[in-house]
């Protein structure tokens, strides 16, 4: 259905009329087919919000909730000093967020804010108990400046927040394997559970920091060290306790696992994938290739393929169009800063 839905997306954008109703037309089930809903997940393109903790795009967490978005980024920091995992932009030693530790739904915006990872994850779980049914959200953390095991916010100790705090709300890789050896596997022959079957769950993916790529000192980078995590679970039988699915990072040709990770064992643990909008469009890259594996893609900075856009306040038509152009490339999920723009946000096409 996917790639039905895709092709006649792609011949509207061929035409060159770029208008956002032609493409929503081209996008809209035809009669008697399930909605997006029905599609796996991923077979669908859904909008993120990037850098969703930040307090000038959302008071609280919660609105972030609220907008209807099906990705929203968290950026986490466990090193230099502090006892907790911090959640902030630039700020490595304190928290500078939007999150307020809601125990309940009815603390939501009622409390301080600038709390650290586990009051954000709070706010998941009351925002999620208040709206049991919502759609399945991918919470996409940046590690900055990557774990820090020695200091007790290593893999294993990250799986333990999460866990504690989101419960049965958090979609593991340990039911997307089940039955399989890994989750390339298990995506390649069963593929992923349907929007429909996500309801009321949120996923989480890591991606190496900033900090972290740029530090000459660390080999030992979130990715692989998550998808090392995991596969010592899995050997151990314990796949279940994991919470997060670990991403490759930065667009690249080909199978950009077989570049990036001599440990080939590695390889198999990574499902997820996340890189530049224009990188992916402009490099050469054989996107359908995401599609074909039924791994996720995430496109980020959509703002800025050409013709570029406003990052922040596109019309609508320009939002709507840009994320129909990367759902004919491919991408499970579009993301930028555009936040004033709840309709946007809170589309869902198919994907391919």
């Amino acid at each position: 259905m996917g790639q039905q839905f895709g092709g006649r997306a792609a011949a509207a954008l061929a035409t060159g009329t770029g208008a956002a109703l032609l493409a929503a037309a081209a996008l809209a089930p035809p009669a008697g087919a399930a909605g997006p809903g029905g599609l796996p997940y991923s077979g669908a393109t859904g909008v993120g919000v990037h850098n969703a903790y930040e307090k000038d795009k959302y008071r609280y967490l919660a609105d972030a909730l609220d907008s209807g978005a099906s990705l929203l980024e968290l950026d986490v920091w466990t090193n230099f000093s502090g006892g907790t995992w911090r959640v902030a932009h630039d700020n490595p030693l304190g928290n500078d967020n939007n999150c307020e530790n809601a125990s309940s739904p009815a603390e939501l915006r009622t409390r301080p804010r600038d709390q650290p990872l586990a009051g954000c994850l709070a706010d998941l779980r009351a925002w999620h108990d208040a709206n049991p049914g919502h759609r399945p959200v991918l919470i996409k953390i940046e590690m900055k400046d990557g774990f820090a095991a020695n200091l007790g916010r290593g893999p294993a100790q990250f799986d333990s927040l999460v866990t504690g705090k989101l419960g049965d709300a958090l979609y593991r890789p340990g039911e997307l394997a089940a039955g399989h050896a890994t989750l390339d596997e298990a995506v390649r022959s069963r593929g992923w559970p349907s929007r429909d079957a996500l309801r009321g769950k949120f996923l989480v993916h890591l991606i190496p920091g900033t900090l972290e790529e740029s530090n000459p000192f660390d080999s030992l980078w979130t990715d692989r060290e998550y998808a090392r995590h995991l596969r010592e679970l899995a050997a151990a039988g314990n796949l279940s306790r994991a919470a997060a699915f670990p991403a490759v990072h930065r667009a690249e040709a080909g199978d950009p696992r077989a570049a990036r990770y001599s440990d080939a064992s590695l390889r198999p643990w990574f499902v997820v994938f996340d890189g530049d909008a224009s990188a992916y469009l402009a490099g050469g890259i054989d996107t359908g290739w995401y599609t074909r594996h039924n791994y996720l893609l995430v496109m980020t900075d959509a703002h800025s393929v050409s013709p570029a856009i406003s990052a922040t306040s596109p019309t609508e038509d320009q939002a709507r169009d840009r994320v129909a152009r990367l759902a004919a490339e491919g991408a499970s999920f579009a993301t930028s800063d555009w936040y004033p723009l709840p309709s946007a946000l809170s589309l869902v096409l198919p994907r391919g």
